[in-house]
């Protein structure tokens, strides 16, 4: 399975409603504050914004809220798993990317047969305070011989500079959040993206 190599993560529908028009074809929506009716409907703006620009969207975290508005991909972290019904995931028809950071968690992820394997942070990363340091081009090059055909995300300190290296190292797929959503012209950003991932 092919995925589009250009994977910025979002913690807002509106961010969608800048983005997709340039041509963003898969895109994450990771919100971490909200809860009950207002995170349904950030959830069903976005699955609607994607729709409507034929991109995928991928929901972060909150499976159960995907499933009940027919989404296709749900991201789950480590701990996400902990209490994430995957059976019932999986019955759903919904598709899942897993997050990892070492051999034990990739082990994990992979015994849940994922659609997607994320590493990270592969460099150091401002986003959310993590215990692993960075994992390097290297890791990334073991992490794709280890995972084969999975499709591999490289995730963490991510810029436009900094992924071709990636790829080139074996990532099917780079994944950007501060690189665009902190930069002065985050538009130009996402088109600079599309341009080297391309």
């Amino acid at each position: 399975m092919a995925l589009p190599r250009f994977y910025p993560i979002f913690d807002d529908a509106d961010w969608l409603r800048r983005t997709l028009p340039l041509g963003v074809k898969l895109v994450q929506l990771r919100i971490k504050e909200l809860t009950g009716e207002m995170l349904k409907q950030q959830i069903a703006q976005a699955q609607g914004l994607c729709r409507e620009a034929g991109a995928i969207l991928v929901v972060n975290d909150h499976w159960q809220t995907a499933i009940d508005l027919g989404c296709d991909w749900v991201h789950l972290g480590q701990e996400d798993l902990d209490t994430a019904d995957i059976p019932a995931i999986r019955r759903a028809g919904v598709k899942i990317g897993l997050s990892t950071h070492d051999h034990a968690e990739l082990d994990r992820a992979l015994s849940h047969d994922p659609d997607y394997i994320a590493l990270g942070p592969v460099y150091p990363t401002i986003l959310k305070k993590m215990k692993w340091h960075e994992q390097g081009l290297s890791r990334v090059a073991e992490w794709k011989r280890l995972i084969g055909d999975i499709p591999l995300v490289a995730i963490g300190g991510m810029s436009v500079e900094r992924a071709q290296g990636a790829l080139d190292a074996g990532a099917d797929v780079v994944s950007a959040v501060t690189d665009i959503t902190l930069n002065d012209d985050p538009e130009a950003r996402v088109r600079q993206w599309i341009g080297a991932t391309t």
